[in-house]
């Protein structure tokens, strides 16, 4: 606490991130980083970049970058907006489409971001229960709305709403924003992005931290109606008008126009998924059916901290979810590469057998 904060800095509950261990021995399965790096054409174009021209402020509307994104997508250009993360992305989603009238809608069990945004730019929130089995049912969402969030595949469990369900909620609420996250939908999610053309009122945020492998870029991206994109662009240009660096344009254009390999690398960890969650199932684990780059698992006879404590003590980091309640007792591990999931497997076996 300081005297020289303001209320609001005073009365903030930081978003905590997951831990960048310093030591290189660690199997670093906690914060849903790609196993695998960037596309090399992404690294090329990163280190073609860092020439004389970093003396000059980089293009603030991400031209090239936006350009390959709305080729990819088909879509206008006018509709997509780049920052630094989706995170970036969010925020300004928040401050420019979310109303301050009516609670901001999103799940109890969902990125811990969204209620700490609503914090800090003054919005209030309400949170909407996941089902029993730890789904979204988009008929739970009803009443007076300043602005509806969810993110698809949800994020935390992994488990993904079909585009038929997101549309009746887009049928239902026309006049609000919806924002769909869609940070791991890469994995085996299915998109709305074809929405966007018909529902003026759906922004749709993407990142190229997690399947392209550029967490380090800092590169996300939305795709909405100019409307909403030229909400964004008013906000960015009153925070900081050249969010993007150079390289981090040029990496990230390269890696959409790197297709093959994106394609590539999701299928390798999608098998790796598939593969940890039967092992898991078959230790006795209950694993929810995700379609991200993650797990959420639980152990009926051994606690979340005796697990994580274990694993950690054999070099291996996952990711505690004691801050949120309904799964305290549940611990999310990225999926890695196969030698790094089997030494988990190895890992869980000595645990369990003791």
């Amino acid at each position: 606490m300081s005297q020289f904060w303001n209320r609001k800095v005073h009365d903030l509950q930081p978003y905590v991130p997951g831990e960048q261990p310093r030591m290189a021995t660690l199997i670093k399965l906690n914060t849903n980083e790609s196993p695998y790096g960037p596309s090399p054409r992404a690294l090329e174009a990163i280190k073609a970049s860092a020439d004389d021209r970093l003396r000059l402020y980089p293009d603030p509307a991400a031209l090239a970058l936006c350009t390959a994104i709305a080729e990819q997508e088909q879509v206008p250009v006018e509709c997509i907006f780049a920052g630094n993360g989706s995170d970036e992305v969010l925020a300004h989603a928040f401050q420019a489409l979310f109303r301050n009238d009516a609670p901001i809608l999103f799940s109890d069990v969902t990125y811990g971001f969204y209620p700490i945004y609503c914090q800090m730019f003054g919005l209030e929130y309400r949170t909407i229960p996941l089902r029993d089995d730890f789904t979204i049912a988009v008929e739970d969402y009803e009443g007076p709305a300043g602005g509806i969030i969810i993110a698809n595949p949800n994020a935390n469990t992994g488990i993904g709403l079909p585009v038929s369900a997101i549309e009746s909620l887009l049928k239902r609420f026309t006049t609000q924003t919806v924002i769909i996250d869609e940070a791991y939908v890469d994995f085996g999610g299915k998109s709305v992005v074809p929405l966007t053309q018909r529902y003026p009122n759906l922004l749709v945020t993407r990142t190229f931290s997690k399947s392209s492998g550029l967490a380090g870029l800092r590169v996300g991206y939305a795709i909405g109606s100019p409307e909403l994109i030229e909400g964004l662009i008013r906000v960015k240009d009153s925070f900081n008008s050249y969010p993007l660096s150079r390289p981090a344009q040029a990496g990230a254009e390269a890696s959409v126009r790197d297709k093959a390999w994106l394609e590539q690398t999701v299928g390798r960890i999608i098998a790796t998924r598939d593969r940890t969650v039967t092992a898991l199932r078959e230790r006795g684990l209950k694993v929810l059916p995700s379609v991200g780059n993650f797990i959420l698992v639980h152990h009926p006879d051994c606690s979340s901290d005796t697990l994580f404590n274990a694993l950690r003590e054999r070099a291996i980091i996952v990711r505690h979810q004691g801050s949120s309640p309904r799964i305290s007792d549940w611990l999310r591990i990225t999926i890695g590469s196969d030698e790094e999931m089997d030494a988990l497997l190895k890992a869980l076996d000595e645990i369990l057998s003791l």
